[in-house]
């Protein structure tokens, strides 16, 4: 077993076996539309657990903290969401704020080898309440986001 360098999680091939296990996620959730209505979300929690891969701009740390937060806060809702892309289109002065050191307690590993929808959706929302509380220091700065 290694570390993932980035979340923390101890898993066979460190960093790149936790993207491993990401990748069959996200392939899964294209494939079986049961498990595709939490894709946005694993996408976003994984990112923010992984920043120095998905959150390189602040651009891209704004898509994810407001996705995140479009969740937490507003139901997931869609048009927030679809606002939320348009607002990061063109140009930006974004700032990529300083990220918190620890990004939550759970992982990847929480929501690994589930074979039932609503079990599965539930461990992801617990894994992004986890992530949300970590990046309780930037919450304003994920609601700015959606009302830009």
């Amino acid at each position: 077993m290694e570390t993932c360098a980035e979340c923390g999680r101890e898993v066979h091939g460190g960093t790149a076996g936790c993207r491993a296990d990401f990748d069959a996620l996200v392939a899964r959730d294209f494939s079986n539309v049961l498990f595709g209505r939490w894709h946005r979300l694993l996408v976003d929690v994984y990112a923010l657990q992984h920043p120095e891969t998905f959150c390189i701009s602040a651009k891209s740390f704004a898509a994810h903290l407001g996705g995140l937060c479009c969740w937490m806060e507003r139901g997931g809702d869609a048009e927030t969401y679809r606002a939320l892309q348009r607002s990061l289109n063109g140009p930006s002065q974004r700032v990529k704020p300083e990220l918190p050191h620890v990004r939550g307690a759970q992982t990847l590993a929480s929501v690994l080898g589930m074979d039932d929808p609503k079990a599965y959706g539930e461990s992801v929302e617990r894994w992004a309440a986890d992530v949300w509380a970590a990046y309780a220091a930037l919450h304003a700065t994920a609601r700015t986001y959606l009302d830009t």
